[in-house]
C-alpha cells in the first residue's frame, strides 16, 4: 500500500488552514509546478511558513521569467494554463519569499523552457521562460547577505543515498569528508535543519569577518587609488 502511513487531504494551497493541518507540524513541504497556478503566492508561501516546524524547508519547482509578464498575457487562460502567465519574474519572488519570511532562498537547478507553440511563442515575445527548483527554509532572521565567521562544515557521508556528496544547492555541493568553509546563512541551513546529523561544524559566529568571499557581493567602497568607484544607474 502507497504512501506508508500517510492520508490525503483535500484543500487550497492558498488557505490551507480550512484543511485542519497542524501549524509547525511539517518538516518539508514538496511542490511540483503549482504555485505558478496560484492567484495569490503570497498566500501560498504564508500557509507554507505557518505549517513548516522551525527549521523545515519548502523544497519546490516551477516557472520563472526573466521580466515581469504583461497584465494582457496573465488574462489569457491557455497561457496561464501552460504555465506561463502564472510564473513569477524571478527578482520578484525573491522578494516575496523574503517578505514572508523565507531568507536566502536557495537555487538547486535550472534550465531554460521553450515555447515551443509558434502561436504561443510569438504572443510571449521576448520573455524568457525558466524551470528552476528552490529550497526555502523556515529559519528565523537568516541575514540579508552571506557573511563570513570563519565557519566550516565536513560532510559526513551519511546521508541516505548520498555516500560521496550532498548537494545544498546549486553553488554548495559538499563532498565526503572534505572541509568546506561556508557563510553564516549555509551554516544554519545545515546546522538547524534535519541535515544537522550528516555533518561535523567547525567554529561559531563569534567573530565576523565582513562579507564571504564569491558570494557575489564585495565591499562597495573603493580604495583612493581606484578612482571613487562606478557611477549609479
Amino acid at each position: 500500500m502507497w504512501p506508508p502511513e500517510g492520508e490525503f487531504v483535500d484543500g487550497d494551497i492558498q488557505h490551507l488552514e480550512d484543511a485542519g493541518l497542524e501549524d509547525g507540524g511539517f518538516d518539508i513541504i514538496v511542490s511540483n509546478c503549482v504555485i505558478n497556478l496560484a492567484a495569490d503566492k503570497r498566500a501560498v508561501l504564508e500557509q507554507v511558513w505557518r505549517l513548516l516546524k522551525p527549521g523545515g524547508e519548502l523544497y519546490f519547482a516551477d516557472i520563472y521569467t526573466d521580466r515581469r509578464v504583461p497584465d494582457a498575457l496573465r488574462a489569457d487562460p491557455i497561457l496561464y494554463g501552460e504555465c506561463l502567465s502564472g510564473a513569477l519574474y524571478w527578482n520578484d519572488f525573491f522578494n516575496l519569499a523574503k517578505s514572508t519570511g523565507f531568507g536566502d532562498p536557495r537555487l538547486v537547478t535550472d534550465r531554460p523552457v521553450t515555447v515551443s507553440d509558434a502561436r504561443l511563442a510569438a504572443r510571449v515575445g521576448n520573455i524568457r521562460f525558466f524551470s528552476a527548483t528552490y529550497r526555502l527554509f523556515r529559519l528565523s532572521a537568516l541575514e540579508p547577505d552571506c557573511e563570513d565567521y570563519g565557519q566550516a562544515v565536513r560532510y559526513l557521508g551519511t546521508a541516505p543515498h548520498d555516500p560521496d556528496r550532498l548537494i545544498l544547492d546549486k553553488h554548495h555541493i559538499f563532498q565526503t569528508g572534505k572541509i568546506h568553509p561556508v557563510c553564516g546563512n549555509t551554516w544554519r541551513m545545515l546546522r538547524e535543519t534535519r541535515l544537522a546529523p550528516f555533518f561535523d561544524f567547525i567554529g561559531d559566529a563569534g567573530t565576523h569577518y565582513g562579507i564571504f568571499d564569491g558570494c557575489g557581493k564585495d565591499l562597495p567602497f573603493g580604495q583612493p587609488e581606484d578612482g571613487g568607484g562606478a557611477p549609479c544607474c
